[in-house]
C-alpha cells in the first residue's frame, strides 16, 4: 500500500488525540479532511474496467425507417448478478459473440460498493433506482422503499450473506417445474462451481470438502465481528436453537451459525460482486465480449412473420444529462436474447416489448406479441421487522456515520485500519450472526403458551420460516439512524416463506417510468402470525445469557423496544404492520412452472430465442438469501446453452 508507514503513524496519532482533549473544532476538521482524502485516494487508485460507452462500437443508430443493426450471437439485457455470470461463461467460447447491455456503470471504482459496511450509503443515490411500492393496504398503508442497484454486478450489496436455502426449497422447485435438474442433488453442484471457499482456522467445524474451492467468487469468514454477535449465537443455542457449523450444505439452513456467517467478502475484506468475480480484466479483454454501460434497453425486437414470434434483437438508448433521451441503437441477436434485469425490470422489459397480460398492454397501446398473464404476477419478497434494544458495551457502530469529535476520530481510525490491513468495524457486513428457526418449533413456541397453529408454508420439515439477523447498530428504516448518540443494536426478524403474493404492472409505455409495484405485504394472517412469533423469539434471545449482558435489560428508552414483552399478540401485530420492510429479495415475476412465464430451461413460453435468467424466474422463495441461487441459476443456464449450441 502506498505511504503505508505514514498511514500507520497517522492511525497511531489519531488514537492518541482521541484520548486527549484539545481544540475540538480544529481536530474535528482535520479528522474529516483525512477521511475525505483517504476516500478520494481510494477512488483515484481504483483501476477503471474496460467497458463500452460509445454505443456505435457495438450497434448501429436507428435510421428514420427504424432499421440498423449490428449482430451478436447472444445479447444479455442487464449486467446484474446473473448477467455478469452469463457474459463470462458464454464468452469462454471464442467463436461466440456476446453483448451485455447494462443501465448502470461499473461498481469496481465505487468505494461504497466494495466496502462491506458501506452498502447503505448507496441507497437513494445515483447508483440506486430508488423504487417505492404502492401503498401497502395491510402494512400501515405506507409506500415501502425498495432499493435496487444500478450497477454492474447487481444487488448482492446488502448483508453479503452466503446462505442459499434449504435443500427442500430446490426439491420443491423441481416438483413445481417437473424437472429434476432443479432438485438439490442436481442443482447444488452449481453452488460449488462458483464458490472459492477460504477455510478459517477459527471455524474448524466447517468441512471445506463440502464447499467449492476453485470458483470465481471468494467466500468465507472474512468480516469483523461485534462482541454482541458472539453472545447472540450462544444465547440462541441456550434457548434451544441448534448450532449449525455451515448453512450451505445438505443439512440446510436451520440453526444458528457460530460467531459469523459465511459472506461474499474476500480475504482482503472487500465485497465480492459478480462483476468483480466474473468480469475480470482478462475476461473483458476477450474480443468476442463487449459490455455496454449506462444504456437502457427499451424493447426486445421480434420477427412475427413465421407464426411463433422469435426474438431477433433489442433497441436501447441512454438518458442525457438534461433528461432527454440520447440516440436510439439496435443490435441483432442471431441466436438468443437473454433478459437478466431482475424481478422488477425483467417483467417490465417483457411487457414493454409486447409480452404480458394482453388487457394491460392494450391499455398502454402496446402491440401484443404474446398474451402472457404470468408476467409481473407471483411477486414474493422476504419481509423483515426490526427489534431495537439498548446495549451495554458501547461498541456498536454508530461512529461509522460520524457526528462529533469523538466519532470522527473513531471513524478516521477505523477507515485507516481498513485501508491498511482490511480489519476493524468497516469490514463488518452489518449482519454478523443469524439464527434460522421454524414458527412451529415446540421448544421455542410450546403449545401451552402458543395455543393456535400456524399454516405450514415451508418446503419441508427441516426448512425454516424465520430468520433472525443481529446487527451492531439500530436504524428506523434501512439507512436512517434511530439516534446519533443512542447506543443500540437491532435484530431483524425476517419472514422467509410468505403466503402473501403481489404483482407488478406498467405505469405507462414509457421505459423510463418506474412500474407500479405492489407486493401486498402481510395480506395473509399467516405472514403476520409468523413475524409476531419471530419477534417473541428475538426478544427472548436478547434476554438470555450471555446476550442478556449485552442488552440493557433495564432500559426504558422511548425509541426502543424494551417494553415488547408486555404487549399482546394483537399489539405486536400492529407494530409488525407498521414496521415491516423489504430484505431486498423480490422474486417470481417471470416464474417457472404451470401458469408461469418460462419453462425449466428458462425459455419464455410461446417465444423463440428469448430467455429470462434472474430471481424473477424463481417459483418460490428460498429459506435463505437469494444471491447464491441467482448465481447458481446463471451457471446452470450457461451450461444448458452451451450444450444446446455445441
Amino acid at each position: 500500500m502506498i505511504y503505508k508507514d505514514a498511514f500507520a503513524k497517522l492511525l497511531e496519532l489519531l488514537n492518541v488525540l482521541q484520548a486527549r482533549s484539545g481544540t475540538r473544532s480544529k481536530l474535528g476538521l482535520g479528522a474529516a479532511s483525512v477521511a475525505a482524502l483517504t476516500i478520494i485516494l481510494m477512488r483515484l487508485v481504483a483501476k477503471q474496467p474496460k467497458l463500452v460507452t460509445d454505443y456505435a462500437k457495438v450497434a448501429r443508430k436507428v435510421n428514420d425507417d427504424g432499421l440498423g443493426f449490428d449482430e451478436w450471437d447472444f445479447i444479455i439485457v442487464g449486467g446484474g448478478t446473473a448477467g455478469c455470470v452469463l457474459a463470462s461463461r458464454l464468452s469462454e467460447d471464442p467463436t461466440v459473440r456476446v453483448l451485455v447491455i447494462e443501465a448502470g456503470g461499473s461498481s469496481k471504482n465505487i468505494l461504497e460498493s466494495r466496502v462491506p459496511s458501506a452498502f447503505m450509503q448507496l441507497f437513494r443515490t445515483q447508483w440506486d433506482y430508488e423504487f417505492y411500492t404502492e401503498p401497502q393496504q395491510h402494512a400501515g398503508n405506507k409506500k415501502k422503499y425498495w432499493p435496487r442497484a444500478k450497477l454492474l454486478g447487481g444487488c448482492e450489496w446488502s448483508f453479503s450473506q452466503a446462505q442459499y436455502g434449504a435443500p427442500s426449497d430446490f426439491d420443491e422447485w423441481a416438483d413445481i417445474v417437473g424437472d429434476e435438474s432443479w432438485s438439490w442433488n442436481n442443482f447444488s453442484k452449481y453452488f460449488r462451481k462458483f464458490e472459492k471457499y477460504t477455510p478459517n482456522p477459527r471455524f474448524i467445524h466447517v468441512d471445506p470438502l463440502l464447499r467449492g474451492a476453485n470458483g470465481p467468487i471468494e467466500i468465507g469468514y472474512n468480516a469483523h465481528t461485534w462482541q454482541g454477535s458472539e453472545a447472540f449465537v450462544q444465547a440462541s443455542m441456550n434457548v434451544g436453537i441448534p448450532f449449525s457449523p455451515d448453512f450451505c450444505t445438505t443439512k440446510g439452513t436451520k440453526g444458528t451459525n457460530k460467531v459469523r456467517i459465511v459472506t461474499y467478502i474476500d480475504s482482503k475484506s472487500t465485497r465480492v460482486s459478480t462483476e468483480a468475480a466474473y468480469l475480470t480484466d482478462e475476461v473483458l479483454a476477450r474480443p468476442n465480449l463487449k459490455v455496454v454501460t449506462n444504456a437502457r434497453v427499451t424493447k426486445v425486437l421480434f420477427d412475427t412473420a413465421g407464426g411463433i414470434p422469435r426474438a431477433t434483437g433489442v433497441k436501447f438508448t441512454s438518458e442525457s444529462r438534461v433528461g432527454k433521451l440520447g440516440p436510439k441503437f439496435c443490435a441483432r441477436a442471431t441466436k438468443e436474447v437473454i433478459v437478466s434485469g431482475g424481478a422488477i425490470h425483467s417483467p417490465q422489459i417483457l411487457m414493454l416489448s409486447g409480452i404480458g397480460p394482453a388487457a394491460q398492454l392494450s391499455r398502454h397501446n402496446i402491440p401484443v406479441v404474446l398474451d402472457a398473464p404470468g408476467v409481473g404476477a407471483n411477486l414474493l419478497d422476504h419481509q423483515t421487522c426490526s427489534l431495537r434494544l439498548k446495549e451495554t458495551t458501547g461498541m456498536t457502530l454508530n461512529h461509522l456515520i460520524p457526528y462529533d469529535l469523538r466519532t470522527r476520530c473513531l471513524f478516521v481510525r477505523d477507515l485507516l485500519r481498513y485501508q491498511l490491513w482490511g480489519t476493524g468495524p468497516i469490514s463488518s457486513n452489518l449482519g454478523e450472526a443469524v439464527a434460522f428457526l421454524r414458527s412451529d418449533d415446540p421448544v421455542l413456541f410450546p403449545s401451552a403458551e402458543y395455543k393456535h397453529d400456524i399454516e405450514d408454508a415451508n418446503s419441508g420439515p427441516e426448512a425454516p420460516d424465520i430468520e433472525i439477523i443481529v446487527a451492531p447498530a439500530a436504524v428506523r428504516s434501512h439507512n436512517i439512524p434511530i439516534g446519533k448518540d443512542l447506543y443500540a443494536y437491532q435484530m431483524l426478524v425476517t419472514l422467509l416463506r410468505p403466503t402473501s403474493k403481489g404483482s407488478l404492472v406498467l405505469k405507462s409505455a414509457d421505459p423510463w417510468d418506474h412500474p407500479l409495484i405492489d407486493p401486498r405485504y402481510l395480506e395473509t394472517k399467516h405472514d403476520v402470525d409468523v413475524l409476531v412469533r419471530g419477534m417473541r423469539a428475538a426478544f427472548r434471545i436478547a434476554h438470555t445469557a450471555p446476550m442478556s449482558s449485552v442488552t440493557d435489560v433495564h432500559s426504558t428508552h422511548p425509541k426502543l423496544d424494551h417494553h415488547f414483552s408486555q404487549l399482546s399478540d394483537g399489539e405486536l401485530a400492529d407494530i409488525v404492520r407498521d414496521r415491516v420492510e423489504t430484505l431486498y429479495h423480490p422474486i417470481g415475476t417471470c416464474s417457472m412452472g404451470p401458469g408461469g412465464v418460462v419453462d425449466s430451461n428458462l425459455c419464455v413460453k410461446g417465444i423463440q430465442g428469448l430467455r429470462v435468467c434472474d430471481a424473477s424466474v424463481f417459483p418460490k422463495l428460498v429459506s435463505g438469501h437469494t444471491t447464491g441461487a441467482v448465481i447458481a441459476t446463471a451457471e446452470k443456464l450457461a451450461d444448458v446453452i452451451k450444450a444446446q449450441y455445441s
